[in-house]
């Protein structure tokens, strides 16, 4: 296949200001009234249109003025809702605990907008609040002895464990509603549907037991052991502290 000869949208951080005011329209208007869109409806419901109509008798034109293209608009959401993570002013010396803290918040972010994880891999991560969160991630790590290299993977596999959680569990949440299965009657059915099928098997013993009664941990549990398994990967990557000083 020959290269795209397409030319990438410009950055809206690189874009000029957006113009003053006309009457109750701004960029934070428009981004506010995005990020609600999406927070009931999804990505999918993302248009300039749909947008323009939200906020009133504006012209989806009348937006553009102010984020300039619909891949800026998905910037500048993303940029505000990651400004909604608290980010400490400097690592408190418990690498584990910050980045533990901030998976968490970064987490419960995601849960109050499930877009985020779908569209924070569309676009380069160049938001000033995006920018702001991976330093402190880069700073953290670098601080127990990881060249910034090495602090970016670690920072990537600890962000995909984030993201990558938040798109099942959104469309986990999406197909059990679609089927009714957040009904106890109507998941208990089909889940001794899926058992009656391992069980005539014959090959598949230990599935057959567990769906004879499902136990496990919550799927916050389950994050959290998947992060903490990555946090150990991680720190036996790191270097070995050196000896310290003796006193005097």
């Amino acid at each position: 296949m020959g290269e795209s000869t397409e030319s990438p949208v410009p950055l809206v951080w690189n874009q000029p200001p957006p113009p003053p005011r006309q009457r109750a329209l701004g960029r934070e208007e428009i981004v506010t009234a995005a990020i609600a869109l999406a927070d009931e409806a999804g990505p999918a419901a993302l248009t300039m249109k749909a947008v323009a109509a939200r906020l009133g008798p504006y012209s989806p034109m009348a937006l553009y003025r102010y984020v300039h293209s619909k891949e800026g608009l998905v910037d500048l959401m993303l940029d505000t809702a990651t400004a909604e993570i608290p980010i400490p002013a400097r690592p408190s010396g418990d690498w584990r605990a910050d980045l533990l803290g901030l998976a968490t918040a970064t987490r419960e972010m995601n849960r109050r907008h499930p877009w985020y994880a779908l569209l924070i891999h569309t676009r380069p991560p160049a938001g000033p609040s995006m920018m702001l969160r991976l330093e402190f991630m880069l700073t953290v790590l670098t601080g127990q002895g990881a060249t910034v290299a090495e602090a970016m993977t670690y920072a990537a596999l600890v962000d995909r464990h984030i993201f990558g959680s938040g798109m099942q569990e959104a469309e986990e949440a999406r197909i059990t509603r679609r089927h009714g299965l957040d009904d106890g009657a109507r998941l208990h059915a089909a889940m001794t549907a899926v058992h009656d099928l391992a069980a005539a098997d014959g090959r598949l013993p230990h599935l057959a037991s567990w769906l004879a009664c499902p136990s496990g941990p919550t799927v916050d549990e389950q994050f959290g052991l998947g992060l903490e398994f990555l946090l150990d990967g991680i720190a036996r990557r790191l270097p070995a502290p050196g000896p310290r000083p003796s006193p005097g």
